[in-house]
């Protein structure tokens, strides 16, 4: 299934990503709207789309595990990448079996995150 992807959802607390991943991704079309917790990040979906969301785990309020659960109740079809810089083979497991499609590790690598992208909107798996 071919989905194109027109606004990505960053939800991170660190202002520093997410003007990055804003100014990046912007620059290859897409739409990049940031909030900085899990509840901002469900706040937004009520009166918005996304066919993204990149996610760190580790915020204040309601942490990213948390929020893609949230999320997958209202919004199953949303694909979501989690990000993180304290990455386990546990948070792995745990983001995977929430609804994850794919767990990346910062500082991001932006073409490796492209690339991602583009295997979500092709339809080939993550």
């Amino acid at each position: 299934m071919v989905t194109k992807i027109e606004t990505i959802l960053v939800v991170d607390d660190e202002k520093n990503t997410c003007f990055g991943l804003k100014t990046l991704l912007g620059r290859e079309g897409y739409r990049v709207e940031c909030v900085h917790n899990g509840e901002e990040g469900l706040n937004f979906l009520k009166e918005n789309s996304a066919q993204l969301i990149i996610s760190d785990i580790r915020m204040p309020g309601m942490d990213g595990l948390s929020f893609i659960s949230c999320l997958k109740e209202k919004h199953p079809d949303i694909r979501v990448i989690v990000m993180t810089a304290f990455g386990g083979l546990d948070s792995y497991i745990e983001a995977m079996r929430k609804g994850a499609v794919e767990y990346i590790m910062k500082p991001l690598k932006i073409n490796e995150l492209k690339v991602i992208i583009q295997r979500l909107e092709s339809g080939s798996a993550a």
